[in-house]
């Protein structure tokens, strides 16, 4: 089918974990060219809003309705069975890229898919809601909530794409590459099509790992604090006309404090992990900067609208309060402490950590508003800026819009602006309505009434609800408290904002105007109960841990598992669920004479998992507990040549239901013990986000630094068996 004529192509880039103050372009201190020369020659757009999460945020995205409609009130790896919750879209809400892609369209998605419900992420499939399955031509990119930038585990299409051999690789700089390369094949070769990119880099999610040369640009810049930074970047803010000149500064949120109470080692540290996150962020507008570049410079192409919407919600304080080394940590229900992440203060950002800022620099990201990610009744967490670029069909160029708008409003927008009528019916499946409202009016009238009278808002429990310029918001936990007990939301807290007349959510008049807070509230359950949001479910960590909440098991209710070489980067939930329990591996293996070592079985990386490989010749078990500790149990003589039964016997010692517990260690050899330890506490809820299991080699992070990737196993493995007990 035939594009309608006249139809732009369409790049949309959406960043991770950024909140409204960061960037320079809405008056942050992490400097952004790109944005600056797209935001020149086109519109800002101050009240643009995202559900305050990755899936929820990037499924409104692509499909235009609520993220509740479309099962994805939670990232996929908390999912429950509940409608508004299981992270699977349905096919009665079909995707943008599916609708263009029938009416002509080329389309790609490069970088981060974190809309394949994880169940289905393995080459086992299926593979319908890959990112192939959900309209897209060509996918390059992870299926994860985040991915370690220096050693990713990367798809093209649906097929694992070999660890990069270039010492200085790093994912951003690949997928703008990727996206360059993309954009240039399929114009040569059919220019008369429209395309449609979907470029989503996993910055500024952590880890926040960039190139030493660009985190010595930024050396001393943040010494100032927090504090001083919120300051100084609302003052730019009003200089910048972003926001209003008569908005407040909200206060530091609680529980945040103050950087004049830290000593000067709490400051050196927090100041060095706020200047890598600062490269990482400019590291990443720069390579947006180069694909924008490329696609500007290919002739025929001056028909192409660029959106680029900074931040799926905003910047993140899942580092804690004092900042991590290993994100990993939080997600497992453990602080850190900044006398240990000190000590490796000039490795962050390089390839041995999974760093990430504390909660309060997150806070003053999301400078002038209250809160961060997560957190949906605030615009600290829902805020985020957008810049539109359309040269020869915006014509206000560096304009500035002030409608109220949300992530669901973008699908109308395309529709209206391509000519393309979203179909009643899309492959034999009747579509839900779209939820969105076009903001393409905007595009020639920066003073136009807003079309979004109403929006709500919810995640975790935290719920607002937009209203012809009234907020009412309401909390339930602090972002950094991983563990979330004893909550009720009939006793929850609302607060009654108007934003008409306060841009920042800084004077709560729910005391003085308990009328208007009632028709909110009421209005919000209307709301709820229309877009699946109930039940209320406020829980964090233990979401994670899939066979907790029952989520689908690949290997069905099995105690035996086996695995071949080759088998590589099998997700979390497609892997032996070996937490919390006893269990035992049994390896194969043909062992070579000489020169015997490499990776037999590995599950996990940098951030949390254990290894069971060869060095030297001789066997070992190497289990790293959340990067906090790597216990490494070695046999004392290598193995002899030729056919060896090699065994782990992982004997936990908690009772069923407790978590994290102690674990002996027996190795063995042809039946006869080789080895054997104790694990003083053992990961409770998960090994990582992003990284799987492999057979014969490691695809991603080390497990420890004694070896060098991807360190493929010389001899040959018949079989891996794991026995769960």
């Amino acid at each position: 089918m035939q594009a309608p004529k006249g139809a732009p192509n369409v790049v949309l880039i959406l960043l991770d974990d950024t909140g409204f103050g960061q960037y320079s372009t809405f008056g942050g201190g992490v400097p952004s060219p790109t944005m600056d020369k797209l935001a020149a020659e086109g519109i800002r757009f101050n009240r643009f809003h995202t559900t305050a999460l990755c899936s929820p945020t990037r499924a409104a995205l692509l499909t235009g309705r609520n993220h509740h409609s479309v099962a994805t009130g939670v990232i996929s790896e908390t999912a429950t069975g509940y409608d508004g919750y299981t992270s699977i879209i349905p096919r009665s809400a079909g995707t943008i890229a599916e609708v263009l892609r029938q009416n002509g369209y080329m389309t790609a998605w490069i970088g981060k898919n974190h809309n394949t419900p994880p169940w289905e992420a393995s080459i086992a499939g299926p593979f319908d809601r890959w990112a192939n399955g959900l309209g897209f031509d060509y996918f390059y990119g992870f299926n994860a909530g985040d991915m370690n930038q220096w050693n990713p585990i990367v798809y093209e299409n649906r097929n694992l794409v070999p660890p990069s051999t270039d010492p200085k690789y790093h994912f951003t700089e690949d997928i703008a590459d990727r996206a360059i390369s993309w954009v240039r094949q399929v114009n040569a070769i059919s220019p008369d099509r429209p395309f449609f990119l979907y470029l989503a880099p996993g910055a500024n999610h952590s880890p926040h790992h960039v190139p030493q040369e660009w985190i010595d640009r930024f050396k001393g810049k943040f010494d100032m604090g927090w504090d001083r930074y919120r300051q100084e970047t609302l003052a730019r803010q009003k200089q910048l006309g972003v926001v209003p000149a008569n908005a407040r500064l909200t206060t530091r949120s609680a529980g945040l404090p103050a950087w004049d109470s830290l000593n000067a080692d709490q400051k050196r540290i927090y100041a060095r992990m706020m200047e890598v996150f600062a490269a990482f962020g400019a590291h990443t507008d720069h390579h947006m900067g180069r694909v924008v570049d490329a696609i500007k410079a290919l002739p025929g192409l001056d028909n192409t609208i660029f959106i680029y919407i900074v931040g799926d919600n905003g910047a993140s304080a899942e580092g804690g309060i004092e900042g991590s080394v290993n994100e990993n940590l939080f997600f497992n229900g453990f602080p850190e402490k900044y006398q240990d992440n000190l000590k490796v203060i000039d490795e962050l950002g390089g390839p041995k950590h999974f760093n990430h800022f504390p909660s309060a620099w997150a806070h003053a990201m999301c400078t002038p508003f209250q809160w961060t990610k997560q957190v949906s009744s605030y615009f600290g967490g829902t805020r985020n800026p957008m810049i539109i670029s359309w040269p020869g069909h915006i014509t206000d160029r560096g304009g500035l819009r002030s409608q109220f708008t949300h992530v669901i409003d973008i699908v109308p927008t395309l529709y209206e602006i391509t000519g393309v009528t979203p179909p009643q019916s899309l492959n034999g499946v009747a579509q839900q309505p779209i939820e969105g409202v076009s903001f393409a009016y905007t595009f020639g009238d920066a003073k136009a009434n807003s079309r979004r009278t109403t929006q709500y808002f919810e995640l975790g429990a935290h719920r607002g609800l937009y209203h012809n310029g009234w907020m009412a918001s309401a909390l339930s936990f602090p972002p950094w408290q991983p563990i979330r007990t004893g909550f009720d939301p009939d006793k929850q807290k609302w607060e009654l904002y108007n934003i008409d007349e306060d841009f920042t959510q800084s004077t709560d008049l729910a005391a003085k105007n308990p009328l208007k807070l009632r028709e909110l509230q009421d209005l919000w359950w209307a709301e709820a109960a229309k877009y699946h949001v109930l039940p209320l479910d406020w829980r964090a960590s233990e979401r994670l841990n899939a066979e907790l909440m029952g989520r689908p098991e690949l290997g069905g209710k099995r105690s035996k598992l086996t695995y071949y070489p080759g088998q590589l980067a099998v997700p979390n939930d497609a892997a032996p669920r070996v937490l919390n329990k006893s269990w035992s591996v049994t390896a194969d293996v043909n062992v070579p004479a000489n020169d015997a070592e490499g990776m037999i079985v590995t599950h996990g990386g940098i951030t949390g998992g254990y290894g069971l490989y060869l060095r030297a010749g001789k066997p070992v078990f190497s289990y790293n507990y959340l990067a906090q500790e790597r216990y490494v149990i070695e046999a004392q003589q290598p193995l002899p040549a030729g056919k060896v039964q090699l065994k782990v016997d992982f004997n936990y010692q908690g009772a069923k239901g407790e978590f994290g517990k102690a674990a002996t260690i027996v190795l063995s050899a042809n039946g006869s013990k080789i080895a054997e330890g104790r694990l003083p506490q053992t990961v409770p809820i998960q090994f990582s986000l992003g990284e799987g299991m492999d057979i014969g080699q490691d695809v991603g992070s080390a497990i420890d630094f004694t070896y060098k990737l991807p360190f493929r196993f010389t001899g040959e493995i018949e079989k891996v068996a794991f026995e769960l007990k």
